[in-house]
């Protein structure tokens, strides 16, 4: 049986709806635009209408009959007062308006791909925090991260900034290998390039991660607010210290928290340790050092380098002796131990007469070395002792002698210092570029943070004693004759550096110890550069 053609209104039909329907939205959001003003007033004036009815409802029968008599009042004042009906009016319109436009949603929740990051860090976690014999376990897969993850923040690109975890009773948070399995799995699964810092809670079964901001590195070298026996190291996170220092950054002042070093006689760490990468910040901590240290005291410097890095310091009062061969330093180190010897004698037989001590042996002395490991192997070469060996008597009586010992060395030549060094030295700064191994290895313990691979330089860490691991970022203490250096950062060097002075004497370090010659011994008269 053949079909019969459809009408020719009906064959048609579909094409005309569409257009209708297209034609109908269109006016709708034309007209949508031209009563959006209109729309917002009237869902207002029903917003406050609510309010108003939500008062009224709240108010006690016995005090209605006042607030009516007084809504009346207003009304009357209103009416009689010039053009008080027309500004009443006015200001109900913009009130309507003002609570009839359309807000923001606040977001209550992470959206899809937050999500997504939530439950995969989640399920990576599970082989950590889960045992088979556990009933309800907290981690599970295929299980909820909610349960597990009590507070999150995201940043504008979708990446943690902060979590917190809870983990079940019978993880080994105790034990340093375990907590650090678990700091570099969220270390990897947050994002790497950043520096997270890790908080255990023990006893409440926590861990918090979030993201630390940036040390600022435009703190240049200055004149801090310190008292003798005080040395500014760098400065550290806002949280880390509760001590804080004016500095100025830039052309503003501004409080940091400072990382403060103590030395002296009540000093449990006097004498420091400086590790790092060559370019690291070590040699500009050093420079740091001195210039703080030349207010109160003197110095000598040993440069095992020999690059001239420290010449902005030479014939300036206070600097004894700037030695870069292996003739000088062996002399400078023997001075230096005679010194400290003559220091004790003196102190000694003050005190059993009755007398103070002698002022000559309170004022501080400061011994840099600089990569000593070069005159090791020189010495070695030529049969000689390592210079290191005359250290023993400033490391092990140097704080009651007022004499302290910094030593700052290569990552690749930690080994060769003596162990006088390595025991006495219980100030530790790590500089540069690290792995978690060699942060570690110098500083006794983990750090709390999560070392990068891309950091600028002084930027490290500080552990004094047993105290906790620091950030640190070095103020900027550059050699001022360096062609790359900045104006500004030249300006601040030589602002600190002592005045000039002439000295016709040549250096004659003392051969005889204070045992023997009572008398102070003979101090370095000139800074000299052999090599």
């Amino acid at each position: 049986m053949a079909r019969r053609p459809l009408p020719r209104i009906l064959s048609g039909s579909s094409s005309q709806l569409a257009r209708s329907r297209e034609l109908a939205r269109t006016a709708a959001d034309s007209a949508t635009d031209v009563l959006h003003p209109l729309i917002t007033i009237t869902r207002g004036l029903r917003r406050l209408a609510a309010t108003a009815g939500r008062a009224w409802a709240d108010t006690p029968r016995e005090r209605r009959g006042s607030t009516l008599f007084l809504a009346a009042g207003c009304v009357l004042v209103v009416a009689l007062i010039p053009y008080g009906p027309l500004i009443a009016l006015i200001s109900v319109m913009a009130a309507a308006a003002w609570k009839g436009r359309v807000r923001t949603p606040a977001k209550t929740g992470p959206d899809r791909r937050e999500t997504g990051r939530l439950q995969a860090l989640y399920e990576a976690l599970v082989p950590y925090f889960s045992v088979p014999e556990d009933p309800d376990p907290l981690f599970a897969h295929g299980g909820e991260w909610s349960r597990a993850f009590s507070a999150y923040e995201f940043d504008g690109d979708g990446r943690l900034t902060r979590l917190r975890v809870k983990y079940p009773a019978y993880f080994t948070d105790g034990e340093a290998e375990s907590r650090a399995r678990i700091e570099q799995l969220l270390h990897a699964k947050s994002g790497r390039g950043r520096e997270y810092h890790f908080s255990w809670d023990e006893e409440g079964n926590q861990l918090v991660l979030s993201v630390l901001p940036a040390l600022p590195t435009s703190i240049a070298a200055q004149r801090f607010v310190t008292v003798p026996g005080e040395t500014v190291l760098g400065f550290t996170d806002a949280g880390a210290v509760r001590r804080t220092v004016p500095v100025l950054e830039g052309e503003e002042t501004r409080d940091a928290h400072p990382v403060v070093w103590r030395t002296g006689p009540r000093s449990t760490e006097p004498h420091l340790l400086v590790a790092g990468e060559p370019g690291s910040g070590t040699t500009t901590l050093l420079r740091s050092i001195a210039l703080q240290a030349l207010f109160h005291g003197d110095v000598l410097i040993i440069e095992g380098s020999s690059t001239g890095e420290y010449a902005c310091l030479s014939g300036r009062t206070g600097v004894l002796a700037i030695e870069c061969g292996l003739a000088g330093a062996h002399a400078t180190l023997e001075w230096a131990a005679h010194e400290t010897e003559r220091r004790l004698i003196a102190a000694n037989r003050a005190r059993q007469a009755g007398h103070p001590a002698p002022e000559d042996t309170k004022r501080p002395l400061w011994i840099l070395l600089d990569r000593p490991s070069i005159f090791g192997h020189l010495a070695a070469a030529d049969g000689h002792a390592d210079p290191q060996q005359l250290l023993q008597v400033p490391l092990r009586h140097g704080r009651a002698a007022q004499v302290t010992v910094v030593v700052a060395e290569q990552f690749d030549s930690l080994d060769t210092l003596t162990e006088a060094v390595r025991t006495h030295t219980r100030a530790r700064v790590v500089l540069g570029p690290t792995t978690l191994e060699q942060v570690t290895s110098v500083l006794g313990t983990q750090p709390h943070t999560t070392p990068t691979l891309d950091v600028p330089p002084g930027r490290g860490y500080a552990r004094l004693g047993t105290g906790p691991v620091l950030r640190l970022q070095v103020p900027a203490t550059p050699d001022p004759y360096d062609d790359a250096t900045s104006e500004a950062h030249r300006r601040a060097v030589l602002d600190l550096l002592p005045e000039r002075q002439e000295r016709d004497e040549a250096f004659a370090p003392a051969t005889a110890p204070a045992a023997a010659a009572p008398a102070p011994a003979a101090a370095p008269a000139a800074a000299t550069a052999e090599g």
